[in-house]
């Protein structure tokens, strides 16, 4: 059955759409229209523009698209949501907000405090792991998808735990300590490594771990999230009984590709960083030796001149 039967509210979600709209509005009028009147703030830069841009479309197109809706039918598209949200969207985030804007938030006496110890590296880490395996677990997937509070909470939470875990590694603060890039590739490694046995446990379970996805019951109390209860009610007198009338994939197939898809996707990502942070290393290594380099042919020089007899 094509997607249009669930209506154009439940495709396209414009309360999100007008939300991310306005959200784009105020960003540009801290950051260019109210500027001067905010102490501290200083122009926002092109690259800034582009990344917090590139995020909010990112943003909607996962929550609030008929991606969105799709993932409620197959878990991989799910888990594309996901890794884009948590792996792409929240570095982006962080690099596409001012500083000065990040300043202002860690200046707050009580959210600041907070900011500081959960992004402590290794904190941040082993808490982003934690709650990446929780959330993919069997019995806490299906009680987040079958209950609205709980899917917003949960979301949420494990989308701010992602930031916390990308603060330390892209963040731009200039009174902030900054990482070493051989650190930086040691945590990404380290994060690899914690995330790996939640995956490999949908890619290799034989049986699929979803009522939501593999219940026809289950699966439409979990559309009740995305779709309107008057369209979805009238859905069901059309005979609508599971995910299987939208897709020929069987449930085990999808369950072992969207695990598959999540393990490639933040791979892929992650040495995209890696790359960069090589590279960063590579140059600052580079300059040091240079600059010793000079600093010896200097002192060479100088003592080369004192030595010298005088005539």
């Amino acid at each position: 059955m094509p997607l249009s039967i669930f209506g154009f509210r439940a495709l396209w979600s414009p309360w999100f759409f007008l939300t991310l709209v306005l959200l784009v509005v105020l960003y540009f009028l801290l950051t260019v229209k109210w500027r001067d009147r905010i102490e501290g703030a200083v122009p926002v830069t092109r690259k800034e523009i582009s990344y917090f841009s590139i995020a909010i479309v990112l943003l909607y197109i996962v929550k609030g698209s008929p991606v969105d809706l799709l993932g409620h039918i197959l878990f991989y598209v799910h888990m594309i949501q996901m890794a884009v949200l948590l792996f792409v969207i929240a570095p982006l985030l962080i690099m596409g907000i001012p500083n000065w804007m990040w300043q202002k938030v860690l200046d707050a006496k009580i959210i600041g405090g907070i900011f500081r110890v959960l992004t402590k590296p290794i904190l941040s880490i082993i808490v982003f792991a934690l709650l990446f395996s929780l959330y993919h677990y069997p019995l806490v997937l299906d009680e987040i998808k079958l209950n609205l509070i709980y899917h917003s909470v949960f979301t949420i939470t494990l989308f701010l735990a992602a930031v916390f875990f990308w603060w330390a590694l892209v963040n731009k603060m200039p009174n902030q300590k900054k990482m070493h890039s051989l650190l930086k590739i040691g945590l990404m490694i380290l994060s690899t490594i914690l995330i790996t046995p939640a995956c490999a446990l949908i890619i290799f379970n034989p049986n699929p771990m979803y009522l939501t996805y593999a219940s026809g019951e289950a699966w439409l109390q979990a559309m009740a999230l995305c779709v309107p209860a008057g369209m979805l009610s009238g859905l069901a007198g059309l005979g609508i009984s599971g995910p299987e009338m939208f897709s020929n994939m069987s449930t085990i197939y999808d369950q072992q590709l969207g695990g598959i898809i999540m393990k490639i996707m933040q791979e892929i990502i992650y040495m995209v960083f890696l790359g960069k942070f090589f590279i960063t290393w590579y140059k600052n290594e580079r300059d040091n030796a240079d600059e010793i380099t000079e600093k010896a042919l200097l002192e060479r020089q100088r003592l080369t001149m004192y030595n010298q007899p005088n005539r």
